[in-house]
Order: C-alpha cells, then structure tokens, then sequence
C-alpha cells in the first residue's frame, strides 16, 4: 500500500512540476499556456467512441471540457507514478536513483506521440504542425522535468 500511497504522491509531484515548468515558459519566453480543454475535448469525444479526429479544435465545444482537461492529465500523471512504483518496487525507493526514473518519464510521452496528439488531429509526435521538432523537444523536456518532480517527491519519501 505504500508503494501505491507514493506512487500516487510522485504522480501529483510530477505532474505540478510540469504545470510549474509550462507556467515559467509563458511568463519568460511567452509561450502559450496548455490548452487543456482540447485534451478534455478529446477525451470527452473518445468516451463517445470519436477517437481520431481531423482538428479537435474545429469539433464543437463540449460542457466542462477544460475540468476533464485537468482532471484527464492528472489522473494520468498519477497513473505513471503508481506503474512506476510497481515496477520499480519498494528497492528503488530505498536508494532512489533519477536514472529509471527519467527513462520510464521519457517512454510515458508515447502516448501522447502515438495516441493522443494523432486523435487530436496532429499526427504521430506531431508531425501535422508547423514546428514538430520543437513541439517533440518541448514535449521531452517537459517530461524529464515532470520525471525530475516525482524524483523530487521520492527523495522526499525516503
């Protein structure tokens, strides 16, 4: 039960870390900031059966699509940190170590690349937008810093 208690706590860790990262993205280099309602709205229509769509963005607007946004990414980052943990198992947090754990938050990006972004209507990794090698290296740098914040909590845990 303790695995899955910090597994849940590494997720919610990592997963802050990131927002914190995209907040300070926008406020120095004035990216925008992540419009989760689209990936609330590609939820909503997935549970429909409406997996792949052309440009989320052209689909009409659905009640509460940017609350299922936000819940969507964290309750999938907690899903990542809970697999973690089992697969870690409770060894690694006895000594965490960032390595596995940046790994296994680089691999987690997967299923953006590969299912979310495409249903989006973006394409695999993003290859339908203007930029997609920056969009891919923003994306793994976002990553690392989200696997930088369950280590974080882990450390914390210890």
């Amino acid at each position: 039960m303790q695995l899955v208690l910090v597994g849940i706590l590494m997720g919610l860790g990592g997963t802050l870390a990131m927002d914190l990262w995209a907040l300070l993205l926008h406020l120095v280099l004035g990216y925008p900031k992540p419009a989760w309602r689209n990936q609330g709205r590609w939820v909503l229509r997935s549970l429909r059966g409406k997996i792949f769509h052309d440009d989320i963005t052209a689909t009409p607007a659905l009640a509460h699509e940017s609350a299922v946004g936000w819940s969507f990414h964290y309750a999938v980052g907690i899903a990542y940190g809970v697999i973690f943990m089992v697969l870690a198992g409770p060894g690694w947090l006895e000594a965490p170590r960032f390595l596995p754990l940046w790994l296994f938050a680089l691999v987690t990006i997967c299923a953006g690349w590969f299912l979310m972004q495409p249903g989006m209507g973006l394409g695999c990794a993003l290859s339908k937008t203007p930029t997609p090698w920056k969009g891919r290296a923003l994306g793994l740098i976002a990553h690392t810093v989200f696997g930088l914040g369950m280590w974080a909590v882990a450390l914390l845990a210890t």
